[in-house]
């Protein structure tokens, strides 16, 4: 089962990298973009914030990549693939009101400056914006990792998967599952704390959250 911790990790570590990768300039073209681009972010929220992840790994694995594009992707592949857009949905939202949370005055001093809008946003808001944006990271981190035990439909051999496949060895449900719990609880409250430690070393006093 321990081994299954380092495959769950994998899978939260690509997920949340994905999803920040996504989630980030998504976030910056819904609040500095054009209406197009707003519009096409709207829908991309939407849409996967609508669909259980369940539903989104089937589609992955046995429709859209094989049938579309002729691409079979390995499990894990395809669960970090589905873990990371569907998180891009919830962070482009986190990340959307932490740079709206920024006072709009820093934007037209940075511009009286000289600075382009883009220049501002990346040099001046960004940076603030990710700091602020910690705490609802840490809460996606979280959501994720028990979100990760729904890969095991796939075979991915994360906790959950190890887990049953002692239960088949030993012929008993309550310790292994209850080891499993266990596991998930130290892990989320583990990363959790790492997540609030770094908080507390980068926050930026006097912003939102700041001391």
């Amino acid at each position: 089962m321990l081994e299954g911790v380092i495959w769950t990790f994998a899978l939260v570590g690509g997920g949340l990298t994905l999803g920040f990768a996504m989630g980030v300039p998504f976030a910056i073209l819904r609040v500095y973009g054009g209406r197009g681009a707003k519009a096409a972010i709207d829908a991309y929220v939407w849409v996967y914030r609508s669909i259980p992840l369940i539903v989104l790994l089937f589609l992955y694995y046995w429709g859209i990549f094989p049938v579309v594009f002729g691409i079979k992707l390995s499990a894990m592949a395809t669960s970090i693939l589905a873990l990371g857009t569907r998180d891009a949905a919830y962070e482009t939202m986190i990340f959307r009101a932490a740079l709206e949370s920024i006072d709009p005055g820093q934007m037209l001093a940075a511009r009286s400056l000289g600075m382009t809008r883009w220049q501002a946003v990346r040099t001046i808001v960004l940076p603030q914006a990710l700091r602020i944006a910690i705490p609802g990271w840490t809460n996606q981190y979280a959501i994720m990792l028990k979100d990760s035990s729904i890969c095991f439909a796939l075979g991915v051999l994360e906790i959950l998967t190890r887990t049953r496949y002692v239960t088949i060895s030993i012929g008993s449900y309550f310790i292994p599952y209850l080891i499993a719990g266990i596991l998930f609880i130290i892990l989320t409250y583990g990363g959790t704390k790492v997540f609030n430690i770094v908080y507390e070393k980068v926050q930026i006093p006097g912003l939102v959250g700041g001391k």
